[in-house]
């Protein structure tokens, strides 16, 4: 096993995600013929110990079934989680394997030419049981397969590299989705839950399965310069779900999917009522978004644990159903509420806005039909859009309206064949200003000088404090 010595050369801020590789011939140093391969990456923490998947008999031929090879290389490495903590390389090549668990003190570091396949053989996906705030599946109504990169009750755990590759090959389970012959939930690309210090930086995820990043029951999340591709049409292929967490910071990603690109989650139905475990200070910036079928940034519709201040800027959405989407329905219970959006650029949309109260999908027939959910405080500013079909549509609940939303500052372009009336709303109640074209009446213009109005959060949340390490992982090669 090769030796790491970390080097922290300098701290520096989150948007400094850079690689370098720089093979080097050593000297005097070392022995003759020897090669070191050294990367240097930011991360929340270095690590002290490092070993090469091919350490523990790994081949990158992409026929070869590493799973065995990564859990046996984690669970060598867990031994330094109390002194130093240990990273494992995964060079070029391609990795074909099943769902593997990762320890605490831990990076997962992935070569630029490195390419992990999900294997297609679903006895190498173990099955866990239902989440218990959502009481069952989601596409059967018992258990769910492990994420391909899994882990539970962990601590400052690391999954980056230099933008290698994590291909779900998802076609064989859309399959299976669309033909009914699933037993159990399609597994997600990378699932972490009851755990804090995450990072996700720096990879690219393609033909997810189902979801692509799911942190739950977590806190102190960053995901930052993530790719994540899938077919438009591919079945739930959400980009990134922060299901009933705290403190998490999304930025710098590009995200193609046939479903939401961000989808903010808490639980569903009486099972979120019961679990309790909202999702709050979430921060969304520099988002590029493409789904034609779903929203940049969904709230719901599982959100019965509660979502509360999310804010988001600088997010760009082309080809997209819709910008920002609230989704809820009688019986979900919890809440929505102190969401900041500001600075959208929106390109060929159908909708901008969009809130529904009648999103009725429920987890069995045992939901409360009078747990009504609270939406409130909707805050949209600094918005510009064109070839939009229609500018809004804003449905609260009869005898549950969504209240104190606000939206100023707003350019939508129509399209050529927009539909004629481009607001409509419905037990809704707020205030705009500066809004093209104009509003219905529900949400009345309050005049120019309300153009400032919904406010955007001033102080940082303290995912904002995270500072990144300059970390280095050295290989050497006979």
């Amino acid at each position: 096993m090769c030796t790491y010595f970390a080097l922290l050369i300098l701290q520096v801020t989150s948007m400094s995600m850079v690689l370098v590789l720089v093979p080097l011939i050593l000297g005097a140093e070392a022995r003759k013929g020897r090669v070191l391969e050294s990367f240097e990456y930011t991360a929340m923490s270095c690590r002290g110990h490092t070993a090469s998947i091919t350490d523990f008999g790994g081949s990158g031929d992409g026929k070869t079934s590493n799973t065995k090879a990564f859990q046996d290389a984690v669970n060598h490495l867990s031994q330094y989680a109390s002194d130093g903590g240990a990273q494992l390389y995964v060079p070029a090549g391609q990795w074909l394997t099943g769902s593997f668990s990762l320890t605490s003190h831990f990076t997962l570091y992935l070569h630029k030419d490195a390419v992990l396949l999900a294997s297609q053989d679903m006895n190498e996906w173990p099955v866990l049981k239902a989440l218990p705030s959502y009481g069952r599946g989601r596409d059967a109504a018992g258990g769910r397969f492990a994420s391909l990169i899994f882990g539970t009750n962990l601590t400052d755990v690391i999954v980056t590299g230099a933008n290698g590759t994590i291909d779900g090959q998802g076609a064989f389970w859309w399959q299976s989705f669309h033909k009914g012959k699933l037993k159990y939930t399609r597994p997600y690309l990378i699932e972490f839950m009851y755990s804090d210090n995450i990072q996700i930086s720096n990879v690219t995820l393609l033909n997810s399965p189902s979801w692509n990043v799911h942190p739950v029951y977590s806190s102190n999340i960053l995901v930052q310069g993530i790719t994540i591709i899938a077919p438009i049409t591919s079945p739930n292929t959400d980009g990134i779900n922060p299901d009933s967490c705290t403190n998490i910071r999304i930025e710098d990603s590009y995200i193609v999917s046939g479903d939401d690109c961000i989808a903010v989650k808490s639980g569903w139905d009486e099972y979120g009522i019961s679990f309790g475990m909202p999702t709050k200070q979430l921060v969304i910036r520099r988002l590029t978004c493409i789904s034609p079928y779903s929203a940049a940034i969904a709230l719901g519709s599982e959100m019965s644990g509660g979502i509360q201040d999310v804010r988001a800027q600088d997010i760009t959405a082309i080809h997209t159903e819709s910008g920002v989407r609230i989704k809820t329905a009688r019986g979900r219970g919890g809440f929505v509420k102190d969401i900041y959006v500001k600075g959208m650029t929106l390109h060929t949309m159908k909708w901008v806005f969009w809130m529904t109260g009648t999103y009725k999908a429920h987890a069995d027939n045992h939901y409360d039909p009078n747990a009504l959910p609270v939406i409130q405080g909707i805050n949209y500013r600094d918005v510009v859009a064109d070839n939009v079909s229609m500018a809004a549509r804003l449905e609260g609940i009869e005898g549950d309206p969504f209240t104190q939303i606000c939206i100023s500052n707003v350019t939508i372009g129509m399209a050529p064949k927009a539909k004629k009336v481009p607001w409509t709303c419905t037990d809704v109640d707020g205030i705009t200003s500066g809004v093209s074209p104009r509003p219905c009446e529900l949400l009345p213009d309050q005049g120019p000088e309300k153009l400032k109005a919904c406010d955007f959060p001033a102080e940082p949340l303290s995912i904002d404090q995270v500072v990144l390490k300059s970390c280095t992982l050295r290989m050497n090669y006979v």
